[in-house]
């Protein structure tokens, strides 16, 4: 299958708040994936210099994070330091342990992690829920 046919494993949820920023993580992230995670990232902090970060992870399998060019990942690195505040995820893995790793220098980023059948706790936390539309989808 051609990389252009392929469904986005990314994908934008639009929520009740403006500067949150809430994505369903499908399946594998092919670096093409996770270049356009960086990619909807950057458009959140060119409209608010604060977001918060809700991440549903659904039939998880994997990340090609080797194939994703370096200098996304460090500058991606750098400006969720600037910018992020809370990061909930929802479903496995749980992955808040490795990214508090990478992120050490930013104290600041408040992670906490959900399970599936405690979504609704995740968007409380957030202050915010998935739009009409969105919950009809998810």
């Amino acid at each position: 299958m051609n990389f252009l046919d392929a469904v986005p494993a990314i994908r934008r949820l639009e929520t009740t708040r403006d500067d949150l920023l809430a994505l369903d993580v499908v399946g594998h992230v092919s670096a093409a994936d996770g270049e356009n995670l960086f990619g909807l990232m950057e458009a959140a902090y060119a409209l608010h210099p604060h977001i918060d970060v809700l991440v549903r992870l659904v039939d998880h399998d994997g990340v090609d994070w080797a194939n994703i060019a370096e200098e996304t990942l460090t500058q991606g690195t750098a400006h969720a330091m600037q910018h992020v505040g809370r990061c909930a995820t929802i479903g496995e893995p749980d992955w808040t342990a490795d990214a508090r790793h990478v992120l050490r220098d930013a104290p600041s980023i408040e992670f906490k992690h959900f399970e599936t059948e405690d979504e609704a706790s995740a968007w409380q936390w957030l202050g915010a829920r998935p739009t009409e539309e969105q919950q009809g989808r998810g």
